[in-house]
């Protein structure tokens, strides 16, 4: 079948998502008969409009990186972890990204901290939010490495323009003088312009501890934990719990 003149016109001006709709038209053509003019044209927008949230969504995702494929439509409430659902509604709703505030997710290992912050991130990119992660002991590294080869102020930048950072994973060694210095300027340079998911082990009363001086620990905390919401993670394992659903499922089936 011979492609028709204006769908190859569409696609050669960028309206991918025309293109197809009009196909799809003229395919079943007996569907779209009785619609006017106006109402197949707005068909045709609507999907160059989807195609194209797609895309930048796709594009958005790919740059944010995130360590996990997680949705909050897929947020477990019903497991006592201490999460408050009208405070999830809260962080959900995304609002407290434009006022520029934090959010500091702490608790053990395996209660989801990480799924929940990527979940979170994955719901900014959705809300058109320009969002990056990283796992703290590979930002430090990365930046090591960047320092060397003269990338490290356009690193910054990069990190510095992003409307929410995820920080996973912090707290795990004390900082050492580069990575304090690291971290005071990249959150002095995202105060007031961005928000930051801080994700870790320890209760933020050890933050101070983590950091190691305390001339900058203050500094530090001062800019990230003053207009910060907490979401203190309490409870077993999820991890155990899943391998343990697991075992007795394997179990039943032996």
């Amino acid at each position: 079948m011979l492609t028709h003149p204006t769908s190859e016109r569409l696609e050669a001006m960028g309206f991918i998502g025309m293109a197809k709709a009009l196909d799809e038209q003229r395919r079943a053509s007996d569907m779209f008969e009785n619609l006017s003019f106006e109402e197949r044209l707005g068909l045709l927008v609507d999907r160059e409009a989807a195609e194209r949230n797609a895309k930048k969504l796709a594009t958005r995702l790919r740059f944010a990186s995130l360590r996990q494929a997680a949705c909050v439509e897929d947020l477990d409430m019903r497991s006592p972890r201490g999460i408050d659902k009208s405070v999830m509604a809260h962080l959900i709703d995304g609002g407290w990204i434009d006022r520029h505030e934090n959010l500091l997710i702490t608790g053990p290992t395996g209660l989801g901290k990480s799924w929940i912050a990527c979940a979170l991130g994955h719901k900014a990119c959705r809300d058109d939010r320009r969002v990056m992660y990283h796992r703290v002991p590979r930002l430090f590294q990365a930046l090591v490495i960047a320092r060397g080869d003269g990338r490290h102020a356009r690193v910054l930048k990069s990190i510095e323009r992003s409307e929410l950072l995820i920080l996973d994973d912090w707290g795990l060694s004390v900082l050492n003088a580069t990575e304090r210095r690291d971290l005071l300027e990249i959150l002095e340079d995202r105060q007031g312009r961005g928000s930051t998911i801080v994700t870790s082990q320890l209760p933020v009363d050890q933050w101070h501890e983590a950091i190691g001086d305390p001339t900058l620990a203050d500094a530090i905390l001062d800019r990230l934990v003053h207009n910060a919401h907490r979401l203190a993670l309490t409870g077993d394992s999820m991890r155990r719990k899943l391998g343990a659903l697991k075992t007795l499922d394997q179990n039943g089936q032996d």
